[in-house]
C-alpha cells in the first residue's frame, strides 16, 4: 500500500514515464491523428506502489486497424496476434508495448470467453476492469490521471475491490476470483469484505473457465514472492475445492492427541521455505514453477494413506508414491505441459528418500542412485527436501540440515571423481553387441542395464573389467 505522501511522488514518476521516448512518441502519434491514448492498469498502479514498470499497456478509442496505421510508421516491429480482442503489439524505441481499443465486453453467463465489444470512452473501459487498483489511467499527452472508481484510495488503504458490484464483476468473468488471490499475494493487499463474500458465493462459476486459463492464473499466483496469502484465500473461499481440491484436502482433522502435524499449514511453510532456498542457492532461474508446485503438492498423498497405528502413532505409508500419481492427474487436468508434470511428480515421488540418509550412512552406491533417480531434477529435489524440514525442534532441524549438507558434499566429491551427473556403464551399446556377437534388440538393453547396476554399485571399473563382467553375466545366462 502507499501513503498519502507517496501520491505526489507517484505523479512525478508517471510524469517521468510519460516523458520517456517510447511513451512520448506514441502519445504524439495518436494525438496528431486525432485519437485518444492513455497509459492504463499495471504501469499506473505500480507508479503509486514504487514498483518497477515492466510492461507498457495503453488503451485508445482507435480501432485495431487505426492503431496499426498509427504505429506502423514509428515502430521497429508490430504484430496483431491479439487483434480479435482489439490488441495490437509493437516495439517502439526498443520497448514492447500493447495498445488495446476501449472495451465493453459482454458475457452470456455460460460461455468461457467474453463476446468482445469495443467501447467508446476511457471511463467506461476502466469500470469494466477487474479491480479498482487496476482501473487507473494516465491520459496522454495531457497527463490527466483518470480514476473513476476510487483506485488511488484503495491503493492507499491496501484493499482489493471490484469497480462494479463484485457479483456482477465475477459473474462477467469468474477468472477474476482467481486474480483476486493472485493480486492479494503480489501486492500484499487485503480483499474487501463484499468482494470476499462474493468469491465464496460464486465459486461454482469458476467451472465456466477453461483449464488453461485457470492453470495460467494459478501459476502466476505461485510465482509471486509470497503466495501464501493468495493460496489461503483460494482455500477459505472454496475456490480451491473446484480448481485444486487436493490442497484443501490436506486440512486433515487432527485427533485429540495431536499425533500428526497440520499437513496443510506444513505444506504452506514448505512452499515458503522452498522459495527462500530457490533464491538463496542461486542454482535455478527464480521464480521456478516446478519447485513451487512440488513444494505445495508434496504431501497430497497423505489424506489417502493416513492410518492410526497401535501405540498411538499415525502413519502415511507410501504417500510419496500416491502423491506423485495424484499430482500427475491434477496437473494433466489443468493442462500443464508434459515436462512440468514429469518433473513435479518425480520430485514428489523422491522427496522422502533423503530422510533415510539420517538413519545410517549411505554407501557410495546409494548416493549414486539418488543422483541417478533425480536426474535433471536434482537441484529442485535438494530444495524441496531441505524445505520439508519444518520441525520447531532446533536440535532435530540442525541434525537434518547437517545431514543434507553432508549428502551434497558427497555428491559433489563423487561427481568430481567420476562425472556422476552423467552416470553410464563403462561399455556402450555398440561395444556390448560386438563383445557378445548379438544384433540390436532386448538383450542389448538387458546387458546395458546390468552394467549400469555394476557402475552404480562400484563406480567406474574400466572397459577391460566391464568386458570380463559382461562375459560372466552372459555365461550365467547360459548363452
Amino acid at each position: 500500500m502507499v501513503g498519502m505522501q507517496s501520491v505526489a511522488a507517484a505523479l512525478d514518476r508517471l510524469g517521468e514515464l510519460a516523458a520517456s521516448p517510447t511513451v512520448a512518441r506514441l502519445a504524439a502519434a495518436f494525438d496528431s491523428s486525432g485519437h485518444e491514448l492513455a497509459l492504463v492498469g499495471g504501469p499506473v498502479r505500480d507508479a503509486f506502489l514504487g514498483r518497477a514498470t515492466n510492461d507498457l499497456d495503453f488503451t485508445t478509442d482507435a480501432s485495431p486497424d487505426e492503431i496499426l496505421a498509427i504505429v506502423k510508421p514509428i515502430a521497429e516491429a508490430h504484430w496483431d496476434i491479439g487483434r480479435a480482442f482489439g490488441t495490437i503489439g509493437a516495439k517502439v524505441e526498443g520497448e514492447t508495448v500493447e495498445i488495446t481499443t476501449y472495451r465493453a465486453d459482454a458475457y452470456d453467463g455460460d460461455s468461457r470467453k467474453p463476446e468482445v465489444v469495443f467501447g467508446s470512452s476511457l471511463e467506461d473501459d476502466l469500470t469494466r476492469r477487474d479491480f479498482t487498483v487496476n482501473s487507473l489511467a494516465l491520459r496522454l499527452p495531457k497527463l490527466e490521471l483518470v480514476d473513476p472508481s476510487g483506485g488511488v484510495e484503495d491503493l492507499v488503504a491496501g484493499v482489493l475491490r471490484t469497480p462494479a458490484a463484485p457479483e456482477q464483476s465475477f459473474g462477467d468473468d469468474p477468472l477474476r476470483m482467481l486474480r483476486a488471490a493472485r493480486f492479494a499475494s503480489q501486492l500484499g493487499f487485503e480483499v474487501d469484505g463484499a468482494t470476499r463474500t462474493a468469491m465464496g458465493d460464486l465459486t461454482p462459476a469458476i467451472e465456466r473457465i477453461s483449464a488453461e486459463r485457470v492453470r495460467d492464473e494459478l501459476s502466476k499466483l505461485l510465482l509471486t514472492d509470497a503466495p501464501r496469502r493468495g493460496i489461503r484465500l483460494l482455500v477459505e473461499s472454496g475456490l480451491a475445492d473446484r480448481v485444486l481440491p487436493e490442497l484443501p484436502a490436506l486440512r486433515l482433522e487432527r485427533d485429540e492427541h495431536h499425533r500428526h502435524k497440520d499437513v496443510y499449514e506444513h505444506s504452506l511453510t514448505v512452499l515458503e521455505q522452498a522459495i527462500d532456498y530457490e533464491k538463496s542457492r542461486g542454482e535455478l532461474d527464480s521464480p521456478d514453477l516446478v519447485v513451487r508446485l512440488a513444494a505445495l503438492l508434496h504431501d497430497i498423498g497423505k489424506p489417502a494413506t493416513r492410518r492410526y497405528e497401535p501405540g498411538g502413532t499415525v502413519s502415511f505409508h507410501h504417500h510419496d508414491v500416491v502423491g506423485a500419481k495424484l499430482a500427475r492427474k491434477r496437473l494433466r487436468a489443468l493442462r500443464f505441459d508434459n515436462d512440468t508434470i514429469a518433473a513435479v511428480s518425480r520430485i514428489i515421488e523422491l522427496h522422502l528418500r533423503f530422510f533415510g540418509y539420517t538413519d545410517g550412512a549411505w554407501s557410495d552406491s546409494a548416493v549414486r542412485r539418488y543422483v541417478r533417480d533425480a536426474g535433471a531434477q536434482l537441484e529442485r529435489l535438494h530444495i524441496v527436501s531441505r524445505a520439508d524440514v519444518t520441525t520447531r525442534n532446533r536440535r532435530k532441524a540442525d541434525q537434518l540440515g547437517f545431514a543434507y549438507d553432508d549428502l551434497e558434499e558427497r555428491i559433489a566429491v563423487l561427481a568430481e571423481e567420476e562425472e556422476l551427473a552423467a552416470v553410464r556403464p563403462d561399455l556402450d551399446g555398440q561395444q556390448i553387441m560386438a563383445i557378445l556377437g548379438v544384433q540390436p534388440g532386448p538383450l542389448v538393453g538387458e546387458a546395458y542395464k546390468y552394467l549400469l547396476e555394476v557402475r552404480l554399485d562400484e563406480g567406474p571399473i574400466g572397459a577391460d573389467a566391464a568386458t570380463t563382467r559382461l562375459r560372466e553375466w552372459w555365461a550365467q545366462r547360459g548363452a
